[in-house]
């Protein structure tokens, strides 16, 4: 039942439909057609076009998706700037490395939270790494 009714629509219908439609014979007889005949064409011009895209949907560049617009999320948002001081007298180790992606559970010490978000984003944000100099 089904594929006869799709038969019928493909072998009858369409050629019939399409027959009918008002196609001129040169560019510039489009634009002597009526707005009647112009809403005829439209449900061939919308199929036309979705095919179109379908076809170079593949080829378009990829978006990544973004989550959220805002960078911070929840880290003293009480406060109206955030502002971390830290002594470079007091680092303990050779390397230290500071979030810049507001991610990390131990801000403001990265903790590589910016692998997921740049993944999530397509940003390019990493660590601001401190080298303290032995002598």
């Amino acid at each position: 039942m089904v594929l006869e009714s799709i038969s019928k629509i493909i072998k009858i219908q369409l050629p019939a439909y399409l027959k009918r439609l008002p196609l001129p014979e040169t560019i510039g007889g489009f634009a002597r057609l009526t707005v009647s005949e112009w809403l005829r064409l439209l449900p061939l011009l919308g199929i036309l076009a979705l095919l179109g895209y379908l076809t170079i949907r593949p080829f378009l560049p990829k978006k990544k998706k973004q989550r959220d617009s805002l960078i911070n999320l929840k880290i003293q948002k009480e406060n109206p700037k955030v502002v971390n001081e830290i002594d470079i007298e007091d680092l303990n180790s050779a390397n230290v490395c500071y979030c810049r992606c507001w991610r990390s559970k131990t801000f403001p010490v990265c903790d590589k939270s910016h692998l997921k978000h740049n993944e999530l984003t397509g940003d390019n944000v990493g660590p601001l790494i401190l080298k303290k100099k032995i002598l």
